[in-house]
């Protein structure tokens, strides 16, 4: 623990953590880019007119950050990080099921479980938030830590809350890219093996989803690879939070970025991939990441000493219920003189 602790002083005054790291298929040398409707794959030039590709975007590394602290798919934490703070909405009505700040888009703010009316106040009691006053950023963040605080890490913005003026920004941000690439064309075909024509359907259901389907493919190989991640610890720092908060923050996304790079790289069906070398930290100089295991046991002693100093709320997993129902379709009817009436 003393090595860790060494290096966790080195990031003191440093307003970013810089970390890239080289990544290789895991088998032979293609892979499948992330694709954007009425776009497809992102691809780009440098001013020096290399061709790049984005691999995958920072929303979606974002999502899978999240990902590695779940146990299973979610919504609950993993249980080796038992004691850090986030809330639970079991939803009842219309359907019966669990969700929670760590799997909910922008984690508080989801309508499961900022619309809850006792949680809201207890809430804007804690950020000190009032309609038509100025906010106060140390309280604001002080209350997120204290219900979720991978919400300071991966961002927050409470739209849903009176007149949205919260918004919190990742502190901890990555994508991954590939320079130098190449197209590697290929296809296939969907087969129905009873009817290649599709002319044999099943009653009562007639989309063009029967016969044989031949398709396009596009692939791509790459010089390089790379994985960056960008830690803003000045946003951490300009929080004000207590030393042992900002410790554990920190500490929790390495845990993270390592986790991901450990057992998160199968991104796609054709995009599983693997780090080439190790984390190369690119500022500060001098820093050198700490392995998972470390990692975690820092951040199980830091869980404790924010439990003890009352940072998080008691009990850590705040429990709320969400009445939900299916919205109803709105008809139209026909009006005796033939217009449309919603």
């Amino acid at each position: 623990m003393t090595g860790i602790s060494h290096e966790m002083e080195k990031l003191k005054g440093v307003p970013r953590l810089l970390l890239e790291v080289e990544l290789q298929p895991v088998q032979g040398d293609r892979f499948q880019p992330t694709g954007f409707p009425d776009l497809g794959a992102a691809i780009y030039e440098r001013p020096d007119g290399t061709r790049m590709i984005l691999v995958e975007s920072s929303q979606s590394v974002a999502n899978r950050l999240e990902q590695t602290c779940l146990e299973g798919s979610g919504p609950r934490i993993a249980p080796e990080l038992a004691g850090l703070p986030y809330i639970t909405a079991k939803l009842d009505g219309a359907v019966e099921t669990e969700t929670s700040s760590l799997v909910e888009a922008h984690r508080i703010n989801s309508p499961f479980i900022i619309t809850n009316k006792e949680f809201k106040e207890a809430f804007k009691n804690k950020a000190g938030y009032e309609v038509g006053k100025p906010l106060n950023w140390k309280k604001i963040a002080e209350a997120f830590y204290y219900y979720d605080p991978n919400s300071l890490l991966h961002g927050a913005f409470m739209a849903n809350l009176e007149d949205g003026r919260i918004k919190i920004q990742r502190a901890l941000s990555g994508f991954i890219e590939a320079e130098g690439i190449r197209e590697a064309a290929s296809g296939g075909v969907k087969n129905n093996p009873l009817d290649p024509t599709g002319k044999i359907r099943v009653v009562g259901y007639d989309k063009d989803v029967y016969g044989n389907v031949p398709y396009h493919r596009m692939e791509f190989t790459a010089d390089r690879i790379v994985a960056y991640f960008n830690f803003d610890l000045a946003l951490l720092e300009g929080y004000g939070l207590r030393e042992e908060a900002k410790k554990l923050l920190v500490a929790l996304g390495l845990y993270k970025v390592c986790r991901f790079l450990g057992s998160g790289l199968r991104l796609r069906t054709a995009c599983d991939l693997a780090p080439k070398d190790g984390v190369r930290v690119t500022a500060p100089e001098g820093f050198t990441v700490p392995d998972e295991e470390s990692l975690l046991e820092y951040i199980q002693e830091k869980i404790r000493a924010c439990t003890e100093k009352k940072l998080f709320a008691d009990p850590p997993v705040t429990v709320l219920k969400s009445d939900v129902i299916w919205k109803e379709e709105k008809k139209e009817t026909v009006s005796e003189e033939g217009e449309t009436e919603p």
